[in-house]
């Protein structure tokens, strides 16, 4: 069984509008929620092997923050094609991971991950993700998702959870 978790980087500060997006930190909030998202994952045990994170400041820091919490260090790749990624994008880029890797973390931005989860999530998927999925994938959220077989043929798996800052904080 594989398991792709897909996390949307934490809440930005608008501080400085004169920021390009690129460059855009973290606010004091996004601070708070990644780091619990980086205890939940650890305390669940959902544990990636191999971290594709978009190379934007604020996603950078969101995976610092939560790998933080992890009792084990994954592999890291910033991938380029992630940042204004469509679903497709991400999809493409998730299917090129080697066949060993039994959990993956794809850490970029909306709507590509929130329209990649909501298009994996196919039969029996679990009802309370799904009606939190369609509600709302706000910053931090994560989508984790199960499937059979290899990374490349990727096209359908079951959503089982779908998890918020505000409902574990």
């Amino acid at each position: 069984m594989k398991q792709l978790l897909l996390l949307r980087h934490a809440k930005s500060s608008w501080d400085d509008p004169g920021l390009d997006d690129f460059d855009r930190p973290l606010a004091e909030r996004g601070v708070k929620a990644a780091r619990l998202m980086g205890r939940e994952l650890a305390a669940r045990d959902w544990l990636p092997e191999l971290a594709l994170v978009s190379p934007t400041l604020r996603t950078r820091d969101t995976w610092r923050l939560v790998a933080a919490e992890l009792p084990v260090l994954p592999e890291i790749t910033f991938v380029e094609a992630l940042y204004d990624a469509s679903a497709a994008d991400i999809l493409s880029q998730i299917r090129k991971t080697d066949g060993s890797r039994r959990c993956l973390v794809v850490i970029g931005h909306n709507p590509g991950l929130e329209d990649l989860a909501k298009q994996l999530a196919g039969p029996g998927s679990e009802a309370k993700a799904r009606k939190r999925l369609d509600e709302k994938f706000p910053t931090a959220a994560l989508a984790r998702v199960v499937f059979e077989g290899d990374w490349s043929g990727l096209s359908s798996a079951q959503l089982t959870h779908c998890l918020r800052p505000k409902d574990l904080g």
